[in-house]
């Protein structure tokens, strides 16, 4: 509706109304309704409705209160058609008014979130890394906000061209620019670092102090540097703890990561307490020296490096969800493949649909019926763009739940709930699960080559081949005929009868070095 009130307003189209009775009242809103008011006066107009009687109309769209809006939606069409109205035609402006509910509020409401909607879209658009910090530190104790947060920052890059292509990158939090909320850094349309006080268990007193000490001295050079210069009773050990699982102290380490970190901190936080009291000791002596300053840094442990797995596991622990990386991240190309139409933050618009959905398990919770007994399982699932929740029930929990696991990259196939209780965030019913990392091995995935009358040489060609038969497999292997420029719609398309191969990446990546990486991608079979 909202594009039909701009057309309009704009004349581009002329405005109608589904009853002549109703221009008076929705002339100013060029024939559509867009206040509470109107849907009151539509009930008096046509079915003769006291002002009572529509407002029990108005609350129950207002409320989206489906069976009173059954209910009272039924009165105001059997009331207009005995006052000698086509039923057609009120059915037709009862389900504008059922649609109506959906958006719309009463003309004072109205007034003051167009204004605020104006304004917040203004700064959206000149000062995108500074709005998009204030919204996440407006809900940075909502990990699932935050995460849909993050996923429109990359989204600006496509609907704002001056943010770029990339669009506002969202930094892991970092005791060297970090502040006690989100903030933005850099230059030109900026970055956005994370804020220290939406990691759990670091409180505001320990940002505080860690913002203090680096004010006063400047950036932290060490692990050791930085603890011998914070306040210790308000960053005890378990904030450090967090500060590393979190990522606020990459760099310090010698190698290793947050694992050597981590595994150093009990010996370095003993060293600077040290340092601290003899520091606080000399102060209160006369003659006393600053030896304390003098303690030497504790060399770091040689320990194995965190795999990524584990590093991603426990920033998602002390945060709540990924920041400096993200489980799907080795199969973006395989993701982007399932999310061009549906993604979590699409679900709303596929109701009652069969749906796929690339992503990642974050949470399985097994439960008993409390009806019949019965096993099912409730779980949580992220993507690039937010989280959803999975349900799944009866043989499709039976059959899927020992791929089911914790942390599991997966392809979900399902429908999408219609349920009118779940309008606002509907779960997706299990009907399968495939591991993502079986895509390209089960010729679900295959290769689409762009070739054309400015194609490859010879050699090039005769190359490729070679590097197709070396990788054989069940995925298809399409050329695509293009006559300069890139690949039409309408451009021929060709299936090997031949050649079918499992796209690895290193297959991918010799094709695309002997053909140009423009002509080389992945394409569902």
């Amino acid at each position: 509706m909202d594009l039909v009130y701009i057309r309009r307003k704009l004349g581009q189209e002329p405005v109608r109304y589904a009853h002549p009775d109703l221009a008076e009242t929705l002339e100013p809103t060029y024939g559509v309704i867009v206040y509470q008011e109107q849907v009151m006066r539509i009930a008096q107009v046509l079915a003769g409705l006291s002002l009572a009687e529509a407002d029990v109309l108005r609350k129950a769209v207002g409320k989206k209160d489906a069976a009173l809006i059954a209910k009272e939606l039924g009165k105001f069409v059997e009331k207009a058609v005995e006052r000698g109205h086509d039923r057609p035609v009120i059915q037709d402006i009862a389900d504008q008014i059922e649609a109506f509910g959906r958006y719309g509020f009463n003309k004072s409401h109205s007034a003051a979130y167009g204004l605020l909607s104006y304004q917040t879209a203004w700064l959206k658009c000149h000062y995108p890394a500074e709005f998009m910090a204030a919204l996440m530190s407006s809900v940075v104790d909502k990990a699932e906000e935050v995460v849909a947060y993050i996923a429109a920052c990359r989204e600006l890059g496509k609907s704002l061209p001056r943010v770029g292509r990339g669009g506002v990158e969202v930094l892991p939090p970092h005791v060297n620019e970090s502040n006690l909320k989100f903030t933005v850094v850099g230059e030109g349309v900026g970055q956005v670092r994370f804020g220290l006080g939406a990691i759990r268990g670091v409180g505001e007193g320990a940002v505080r102090s860690i913002i203090a000490a680096r004010e006063v001295e400047g950036p932290f050079s060490s692990m050791f540097d930085f603890l011998k210069r914070i306040d210790l009773r308000l960053c005890n050990k378990r904030v450090v703890e967090a500060l590393i699982s979190a990522g606020a102290l990459d760099g310090f380490d010698a190698g290793a990561g947050r694992a050597q970190l981590l595994a150093g901190l009990d010996e370095s936080f003993g060293a600077a307490q040290a340092a601290q009291r003899e520091l606080e000791s000399a102060q209160d002596s006369l003659f006393g020296s600053v030896s304390g300053a003098q303690i030497q840094a504790p060399p770091l442990p040689p320990v194995e490096k965190w795999s990524e797995t584990e590093r991603l596991t426990r920033e998602k622990q002390i945060l709540g969800f990924f920041i400096s990386g993200h489980p799907l991240d080795r199969f973006r190309e395989d993701v982007a493949l399932f999310d061009g139409t549906v993604n979590t933050a699409t679900l709303g618009a596929h109701r009652d649909a069969k749906v796929e959905l690339a992503c990642v398990l974050t949470e399985v919770v097994r439960q008993i019926s409390k009806k019949d007994g019965s096993e099912w399982g409730r779980l949580t699932v992220e993507d690039f763009h937010g989280t959803a929740t999975v349900l799944a029930f009866g043989e499709s929990w039976a059959r899927c739940k020992e791929a089911l696991r914790q942390d599991a990259p997966v392809l979900i196939r399902g429908a999408v709930s219609n349920r009118e209780r779940d309008e606002e965030d509907p779960p997706i019913f299990l009907d399968s699960v495939v591991p993502l990392a079986t895509l390209r091995e089960n010729g679900e995935i295959g290769v689409c080559l762009e070739l054309g009358s400015d194609g490859a040489a010879p050699e090039s060609l005769a190359a490729a081949r070679r590097a197709l038969a070396e990788h054989p497999g069940s995925g298809p292997v399409t050329v695509v005929w293009c006559n300069g420029g890139g690949a039409s719609p309408e451009a021929p398309r060709l299936r090997s009868r031949s050649l079918r191969v499992t796209p690895r990446d290193d297959l991918l990546n010799v094709l695309r070095d002997t053909l140009g990486a423009d002509r080389v991608r992945l394409v569902r079979a």
